[in-house]
């Protein structure tokens, strides 16, 4: 036999073995995947489910508590600095809460409130306040 002859038989070998691999890593991977969905999970000790219904009345309770905030400090006039301005986002896990903002000037402070529905505001919002809303959901 010529070389030639002998190294397309080769690679031809070569090929058959990985068609050979892949066939048999594919079939591994679908009876791999069998077994998962056919076990059943081990039954649960009381106390352990019991554990779990007192972890989802806690999240449903913590739900409502305004932990989501933000505070965005920024200079409100152009002759003043410092950051001595301020908007704070309070919320809660459905968007309700307040945004409360303190705006400094040289020779007054004014401080307003404005309710939070479903991460938006009925009154118009400035862009401070639109941001700390904005960092308090996705923080």
């Amino acid at each position: 036999m010529n070389d030639s002859l002998l190294l397309a038989l080769a690679v031809l070998a070569l090929l058959l073995a990985l068609a050979a691999l892949l066939v048999a890593l594919s079939a591994s991977r679908r009876a791999s995947r069998r077994s998962r969905r056919t076990r059943r999970a081990p039954e649960l000790p009381t106390d352990v489910q019991g554990l779990r219904g007192e972890v989802h009345a806690l999240r449903a309770e913590v739900s409502d508590a305004l932990r989501h905030l933000s505070v965005v400090r920024y200079d409100a006039f152009g002759d003043m600095g410092g950051h001595l301005s301020w908007s704070l986002a309070l919320v809660d896990d459905a968007g309700t809460g307040v945004v409360l903002t303190s705006i400094h000037g040289r020779s007054d402070a004014r401080t307003y409130a404005k309710g939070v529905t479903e991460w938006s505001c009925d009154q118009q919002l400035s862009p401070e306040e639109e941001e700390a809303i904005k960092l308090a959901r996705t923080g």
